[in-house]
């Protein structure tokens, strides 16, 4: 019995492998082992069905935004408490430190948190200098004092509906008792706007005085705005860039005016939103001034000096006893050429005026000195900038649905219009106004969205994207290697009852019995199939086994169907090695 059991041929099995084997057959000499064999397609299966899960996992996840960066741990607290409470998934990246939300929940997360004054500020403003220890130098101790008024002035600057975050920078050194060593302290302030936001130029100089009022000795020249873009907000103002910039906000000031009146004249006329108006002004913005100076050609007399002198020598002086021969006639009177009144001899005088007093006989020589006033007269005339010189204004009405305005009635709005502008023909202003039919802006606008422009479109497209891949992988990979499997299983058993009936026909003489353990034998199966059984091994069917393991499943086979005779043969060949 022990020489039957033992295999005549043993096929010697190589168990170690070569020391210096190919690395591509070891694979695939464990590749061919038959355990390995029996379980790669379950192991393939379990691959496909963690990359279908994979799939899943990556697909239904909405994409994330970040919403807060480089939040303190207590922000991060409160601000997922907060988050939970509004059921409002979040997630931290402990490697970026950044809180993220799922994108289609970042405004609605923006706005409560919002709402709710989160994350809270960092502790700023003079609450620094709180927390400064005792014995601090006076260096750290300006330092501090310096980092408060930056903080404070920052979050001033906050206040401004447009800037979501400031920081500010003080340049303050230290004062000196030398007059001339004295360096004026400047500051530059960094600001970040709000999205789609801007400050004009009124916000920029408020910032600027802010900060100047705030440091004593600065001035507002010493401080500079920045935005987050690197663009220079303050504006020097006696560059000739702030002079144009003037110029063009005072034109736009101008038209905007004018478009103001168009507005509110016809809007009761033909409605809100049926017409359009646009002005074009060309404003005189060039300052002249005029100087002028005027004379009156007659004068007038301001002042007069001088002298004049008489010759006595013919001239009679009174004589005779008083009260005698008073009625006497006098001497025969002599004729004199009276001198001019310049006092210069040899000139002519002046002949009498007639009406006018009689020339003094006595006198003969003046010499006078006059001063005239010329009336003169001096003006200075300044023409202030703004005087329009030309007017463009071109209004577009929109036509009814049905009909079409007439001739008369927009002649009627261009007359309004120019009495509306100021119309005037000496300076060539122009209107001009038409009627025509609109585009259907309006029904674009206030049409409904599109069905694919809804929220949920994305999510459930990523998730039905995943259960497809999921689908596909169950249905064309899982499936077919599992059906491969039960089909081999199942070809292979048949197979192998085949051989074995066959073997047992030309042993045993091809008689199937019952159970007697020298044959096969039909069953009905629970499903009213007919199944072969498997027929017992014979003892010449281990002798004429070929291979090692056809020989070890025929010694299976013969165990399992004779369990006695395999217990005594086992027992024969321990005996058999116990004896000397």
């Amino acid at each position: 019995m022990s020489n039957a059991l033992t295999p005549q041929n043993p096929v010697p099995v190589t168990l170690v492998p070569e020391k210096f084997a190919n690395p591509l057959r070891q694979i695939q000499g464990v590749m061919a082992q038959p355990a390995v064999r029996r379980a790669g397609p379950m192991a393939l299966m379990v691959g496909l069905i963690g990359a279908a899960g994979l799939a899943w996992s990556a697909l239904s996840t909405p994409p994330q935004k970040t919403l807060f960066s480089g939040l303190p741990d207590s922000d991060k607290a409160a601000v997922t408490t907060a988050l939970s409470a509004a059921n409002i998934p979040s997630h931290i990246d402990d490697s970026a430190g950044t809180l993220t939300v799922n994108e289609e929940d970042f405004s609605k997360a923006r706005l409560l948190l919002a709402g709710q004054g989160l994350p809270k500020a960092a502790p700023g403003g003079y609450a620094i200098l709180d927390e400064l220890p005792m014995g601090v130098s006076r260096a750290v101790e300006g330092e501090r004092l310096r980092q408060a008024r930056e903080t404070e002035l920052a979050r001033s600057i906050q206040e401004i509906d447009a800037v979501a975050e400031a920081r500010v920078h003080l340049a303050m050194p230290e004062a000196s008792v030398f007059v001339r060593d004295n360096a004026a302290p400047s500051a530059s302030v960094v600001v970040k706007l709000q999205g789609g936001r801007s400050l004009s130029d009124a916000q920029v100089q408020s910032i600027v005085n802010l900060v100047a009022s705030s440091v004593p000795g600065l001035k507002p020249d010493a401080v500079t705005v920045v935005d987050q873009m690197g663009g220079l907000l303050t504006k020097s103002g006696d560059g000739p860039d702030s002079a144009n910039d003037k110029r063009i906000e005072f034109q736009r000031r101008v038209e905007d005016k004018y478009r103001q009146q168009l507005i509110q004249l016809l809007t009761p006329l033909v409605g809100a939103g049926n017409f359009t108006a646009e002005v074009q002004a060309d404003v005189n913005l060039d300052e002249t001034s005029a100087t002028r100076e005027s004379y009156d050609k007659e004068g007038r007399l301001r002042a007069e000096t001088g002298n004049w002198t008489g010759n006595m020598a013919s001239g009679q002086a009174p004589g005779g006893i008083p009260g005698a021969l008073s009625n006497t006639p006098p001497p025969a009177s002599q004729l004199s050429t009276p001198q001019p009144a310049t006092g210069n001899p040899g000139t002519p005088a002046a002949p009498p005026t007639a009406g006018g007093p009689a020339p003094d006989p006595a006198k003969q020589t003046d010499a006078f000195q006059r001063a005239y006033d010329l009336n003169k007269e001096v003006s200075v005339t300044r023409a202030a900038p703004g005087n329009i010189k030309r007017l463009s204004v071109a209004v577009l009405l929109r036509d009814p649905e049905k009909t079409k305005r007439t001739a008369m009635e927009i002649q009627q709005i261009n007359d309004l219009v120019k009495s509306a502008v100021g119309f005037d023909q000496a300076r060539n202003d122009n209107v001009t106004v038409i009627s025509r039919k609109f585009a259907d802006a309006s029904a674009d606008a206030g049409a409904a969205p599109k069905w694919y422009d809804n929220a949920l479109v994305p999510m459930l497209a990523r998730n039905l994207t995943a259960l497809v891949i999921a689908l596909l992988v169950l249905l064309l990979g899982v499936r077919p290697i599992a059906k491969a499997l039960m089909k081999k299983r199942e070809d292979a058993t048949p197979a192998k009852d085949a051989a074995a009936l066959a073997d047992g026909a030309k042993g045993e003489g091809a008689a199937l019995t019952d159970g007697s353990g020298e044959g096969g034998s039909a069953g009905i199966g629970p499903d009213g199939e007919q199944i072969a059984v498997q027929p017992p091994v014979s003892l010449d069917q281990i002798e004429t086994s070929q291979s090692y393991e056809e020989r070890i499943d025929a010694v299976r086979g013969f165990t399992r169907d004779n369990p006695a005779r395999a217990a005594l043969a086992v027992r024969d060949m321990l005996g058999a090695d116990a004896k000397p």
